[in-house]
């Protein structure tokens, strides 16, 4: 696809809709605005524009549309797939400024805000009022509810209440060609007409531009416990996962974390009190919660006899708020411990909960096959496992050539196990090449003709999925 170069008659008239300070196109913007998380993967756009009002993104677009100049849309920076890299140049749209939690509906238990709200924001703004939206991504304390809606975050929370997706009632959007419009209603239930508001949630900012969103939200649950359960096997700490859902307890919180993964995140946050026998492989983090604080102590009973049939080591509780937050700020913080520790890249695998044995075992397989190392943790009571592989001693051309066929076999695996390459990263960029493995010819080209239904021209968010 071939497009057009930003002019000077394009700046003039970008700067006409958003004001001089809100266009920008110097190499220092270019730095900041053309990288985002994703391994080190930096782009430069040719302008960046930072909107305030969804009209003046409506005129931008119908601007670019017309010249037929790519757009790419971008929230906080936090992604992990490449979502946000302005691949083919173009203008850069940062919805920084979109940054307001417009209404919070205590009657209804809605609220209406911004996709430039930063996640933990809006958790404890809602909080605040006894309220709860639950989903809550590694990166909540910087990344954006716009973010989090063009990917369907999940976070530890997802394997009791779900992913950003079951939270979402109705989206104003911008259609590539400069409509606004509203994907639903503010209702609980709604059967009418194709559900455009799901369609756009984890589109990658390829359909449209999401510039309000209204939530539902649930009371918050006022106690909560949390357990750290160390295996002298992780496949068996794998394998205890299913057995607790089948013994009738849903976790609001289930994390599978290997023992290295463990261990760099407590030496990233330099912690030394957190001690790891050398017979211990890999560790389980737990938490349930409720309004009852007996209900929850029972639940753990039951935890705990189920994980004595998987051989663990003794069970650590969570003494107080302090020790719950530090257990969850290492978990947190591994993924930027990994990538400070070597040149890695991390795949977001998902499998059916009882085949995450046999997916972990099989990562370390495939590591030996074509000589690479692995650090494996993620949200094990949703099947979701970050594989993060770690260059350690291959060879540069290894890396660069073996690699892609270690990580597609990694893919094939998971769908031959009945699950999909990506959980809660999305695509983007950096995957889409594997793309073929999910899906078959007759599907993706549904889904390009969706892009194309939306997009005639493909200016928005090019280069992404597909």
């Amino acid at each position: 696809m071939t497009f057009n170069a930003v002019n000077e008659s394009i700046l003039q008239n970008l700067t006409t809709i958003v004001g001089k300070q809100y266009v920008l196109f110097d190499v220092a913007a270019f730095e900041k605005y053309g990288h985002d998380e994703t391994e080190n993967l930096l782009f430069y756009p040719e302008v960046v524009v930072i909107p305030k009002t969804s009209q003046e993104i409506a005129e931008i677009l119908k601007l670019c549309n017309k010249n037929n100049i790519p757009l790419t849309p971008r929230g906080a920076g936090t992604g992990l797939s490449g979502g946000a890299l302005p691949v083919n140049k173009g203008v850069l749209l940062s919805m920084e400024r979109f940054n307001s939690i417009l209404e919070i509906d205590e009657r209804n238990l809605q609220a209406t805000v911004e996709p430039g709200v930063i996640t933990q924001v809006f958790q404890e703004a809602v909080q605040e009022k006894g309220l709860f939206y639950p989903p809550d991504p590694a990166s909540k304390g910087s990344c954006f509810i716009g973010g989090n809606l063009a990917e369907n975050s999940g976070g530890p929370k997802a394997v009791k209440y779900g992913v950003t997706k079951d939270y979402v009632l109705n989206l104003e959007v911008v259609l590539p060609t400069g409509e606004i419009i509203w994907t639903g209603a503010n209702v609980l239930k709604n059967s009418t007409g194709y559900n455009l508001t799901q369609l756009l949630i984890g589109s990658e900012g390829t359909l449209g531009i999401i510039t309000k969103a209204v939530f539902r939200l649930i009371p918050y649950p006022p106690f909560n416990l949390l357990m750290l359960v160390p295996f002298f096997s992780a496949e068996n700490a794998c394998a205890a996962v299913s057995a607790i859902f089948r013994a009738g307890i849903t976790p609001s919180g289930l994390e599978f974390i290997e023992r290295d993964a463990l261990l760099l995140g407590a030496n990233y946050l330099n912690d030394e009190s957190l001690k790891i026998p050398e017979n211990i492989q890999a560790h389980l983090l737990i938490e349930v919660d409720g309004n009852n604080k007996e209900v929850l102590f029972n639940d753990c009973e039951t935890i705990a006899k189920v994980l004595e049939e998987f051989n663990c080591d003794e069970i650590l509780f969570a003494e107080d708020a302090a020790q719950k937050e530090k257990l969850w700020k290492i978990r947190r913080v591994i993924g930027e411990a990994v990538k400070s520790s070597s040149i890695y890249k991390e795949e977001d695998t998902v499998v059916p909960r009882a085949e995450l044995p046999t997916l972990l075992k099989g990562v370390k397989k495939i590591g030996e096959k074509y000589g690479f190392k692995s650090v494996c943790y993620g949200h094990a009571g949703d099947g979701n496992l970050h594989i993060n592989i770690i260059k350690d001693k291959m060879s540069d051309e290894d890396w660069n050539t073996k690699l892609t066929a270690g990580i597609r076999q990694l893919f094939e695996l998971c769908v031959e196990l009945k699950g999909t390459i990506s959980g809660e990263h999305g695509i983007g960029f950096v995957q889409k090449k594997y793309m073929d493995i999910t899906f078959s010819k007759t599907e993706i080209e549904l889904q390009r003709n969706i892009k194309k239904l939306f997009d005639p021209k493909g200016i928005l968010n090019p280069g992404k999925m597909f």
